[in-house]
C-alpha cells in the first residue's frame, strides 16, 4: 500500500475539530510505522553514531522523511520541530546509508529519490511557533535495536496546547494482536487503534489490572531507584512494568500502569526534557483522563523551544494519585 492509499484508507472516526490534522497525522503515523517494522524484521537495523553518540538507524530517518512530507503537503505552512536531520546523511562516508534510507521510503513513496528524501528529513529544523508540530520518528532507539519497544510520536501544538497527539507502538501487544497506535484530541478523548486489524476503542487511565509504575529500560533515563522508593510511598508495590520510549504513556492511558515517573538525577542537574519525547505521550495520557505535569506541577511548557527548559523531570499518572507524588517530591531538592 502506498502513501495515497494509506490515506484514502484512514477510517473514519468522530468528526470535529482538527479532523484533517488527526487524519493526516493517523495515515503518515501507520505508513512511517510499516517502514520501522519492514527494516526490523527484513534486514539487520544498524546504529549510526550521531555527534553525541547516540544512535540512529535508517528507519529513524525513514520514518522522518515519511512524517514530514505528508506534514508539508497537507499543511505546508506548518513548521516541524524533529529530532533527526540529514546533515548527517549527506555526509560522503554515509552514501550507502541515504541510499537505504530512500529505498525504504520509496516502498511506499514511489516518486522518492535521494535528494527529496533528505530534504524531507529537513523539514523537521523547523522552530517552534504559535502553530507547530513535533516528531520523535523512532522514540526509543535501543529499544528498536534491541526488539523491544519503540514508538512514533507525532503532536500538533498550538498556542502551547498539544491538540493532536499520534503515537504509534508497532510492538506493543493489542489483545492477541501487536501493534497499537493511540490518537487523542484535546476534548476528545483517547483511542486505541490496533495496526494489525484496525479495530478502534476508547481508552481509560481506570487501572485494568494491579496498579503499578512504569519506567525506563536504561538507567540513565531519570533516577530509577528513587522513582520506585516514591512509587512505593504511595502504595504502588508490583513490580514494575520496564520499557523503552513513550509507549510508557500508552500504558499508563490503558490501565496497565497508574504512575510514569521521570526524576531528575544529580549526575545532570541542567538536563531537561526534549518536547519530542513527550508531547504526543502527555496528551494520549491527558486525554484517557490522566494528568501529565513536571516534578513541581507545573504544566509541561511547549512554547520556549525544542526543550523543555522551563520543567523538570516529569509525573504521568492516572489522576488520583498524582497530587500524592507531588507532595512527596515537594519536599525534595533536585
Amino acid at each position: 500500500m502506498d502513501y495515497e492509499d494509506e490515506k484514502r484508507d484512514c477510517d473514519t472516526y468522530d468528526r470535529g475539530n482538527y479532523d484533517r490534522e488527526k487524519q493526516v497525522a493517523i495515515a503518515a503515523t501507520t505508513l512511517a510505522a510499516k517502514l520501522c517494522e519492514a527494516v526490523r524484521h527484513h534486514r539487520t537495523p544498524e546504529a549510526i553514531a550521531k555527534p553525541d553518540h547516540s544512535p540512529v538507524t535508517i528507519a529513524d530517518f525513514g520514518a522522518q522523511a515519511i512524517i514530514c512530507r505528508a506534514i508539508t503537503d497537507a499543511f505546508p505552512n506548518d513548521p516541524i520541530v524533529a529530532e533527526e536531520d540529514a546533515a548527517l546523511l549527506r555526509q560522503p562516508q554515509l552514501a550507502e546509508q541515504l541510499e537505504a534510507v530512500t529505498a525504504q521510503v520509496r516502498s511506499h513513496i514511489p516518486t522518492a529519490t535521494v535528494g527529496l528524501v533528505a530534504d524531507w528529513i529537513d523539514r523537521g529544523n523547523g522552530k517552534v511557533g504559535s502553530r507547530y508540530w513535533t516528531l520523535d520518528p523512532i522514540d526509543g532507539t535501543k529499544g528498536f535495536l534491541r526488539g523491544d519497544q519503540y514508538a512514533i510520536a507525532l503532536a500538533l501544538i498550538e498556542d502551547g496546547d498539544i491538540k493532536v497527539g499520534v503515537l504509534g507502538c508497532p510492538a506493543l501487544p493489542v489483545g492477541e494482536e501487536t501493534g497499537a497506535l493511540f490518537v487523542a484530541v484535546r476534548g476528545q478523548g483517547t483511542v486505541l487503534i490496533s495496526l494489525q486489524s484496525g479495530s478502534f476503542q476508547q481508552v481509560s487511565v481506570v487501572a485494568s489490572g494491579e496498579m503499578r509504575l512504569t519506567e525506563s529500560i536504561e538507567a540513565g533515563h531519570g533516577n530509577l531507584s528513587r522513582q520506585r522508593q516514591v512509587a512505593a510511598a504511595i502504595g504502588l508495590t508490583a513490580t514494575p512494568v520496564a520499557m523503552d520510549s513513550q509507549a510508557k504513556y500508552g500504558v499508563v492511558a490503558r490501565g496497565e500502569a497508574a504512575l510514569y515517573l521521570r526524576l531528575p538525577r544529580s549526575q545532570t542537574p541542567d538536563y531537561r526534557e526534549n518536547i519530542w519525547d513527550h508531547a504526543a505521550g502527555a496528551i494520549v495520557v491527558e486525554e484517557a483522563g490522566g494528568k501529565v505535569t513536571d516534578i513541581y506541577g507545573k504544566a509541561l511548557d511547549f512554547t520556549a523551544g525544542a526543550k523543555l527548559i522551563h520543567n523538570r523531570g516529569i509525573v504521568a499518572s492516572n489522576g488520583d494519585l498524582h497530587d500524592a507524588v507531588l507532595a512527596i517530591l515537594s519536599s525534595e531538592v533536585f
